[in-house]
């Protein structure tokens, strides 16, 4: 399946699977570094949609990855947010690590945080803004964390 016969895929997908929740809203998607970005706007039901620490959210959008990987479709990456939810997560996520930055420069003291993937993606994304820090990962599957510390160290 090519790119834009995924895109149209991964829309009616997603609308239909809406449609079971009787969510009948008009998705909006784009593409972005062979990522399929998915929105679904605020209704009423977007907490049910999210649920408790996003785990339905994140459900759905394996739903989607694993429908897509198994048509064989170009684009398989998936990324779903509902009412903007990961969008205003990451702005206050973004937030904390500057504090959490801020706390390492003022004490020279590394930070450690045990952050998901993806959270630890926006934290490395903040302190690459700032030249004296460094961020990395260590440990494996549920155990990894990402440690902010001073280049000098």
């Amino acid at each position: 399946m090519d790119q834009q016969a995924s895109i149209d895929y991964a829309k009616k997908y997603l609308e239909d699977l809406l449609s079971f929740f009787e969510v009948n809203s008009e998705v909006e998607v784009s593409v972005n570094d062979d990522v399929l970005e998915l929105s679904v706007p605020a209704s009423e039901l977007s907490s049910i949609l999210i649920g408790r620490n996003a785990e339905t959210l994140r459900s759905l959008q394996y739903i989607l990855s694993t429908t897509l990987r198994n048509d064989n479709a170009d684009i398989q990456r998936v990324n779903l947010d509902i009412a903007d939810y990961k969008k205003q997560r990451a702005e206050k996520l973004a937030e904390q690590a500057k504090g959490w930055i801020e706390q390492v420069q003022r004490t020279g003291d590394s930070y450690i945080a045990n952050l998901n993937a993806a959270d630890r993606r926006i934290v490395h994304g903040v302190a690459a803004d700032y030249e004296d820090i460094q961020t990395f990962s260590e440990g494996e599957g549920r155990e990894r964390h990402l440690i902010i510390a001073q280049k000098s160290s």
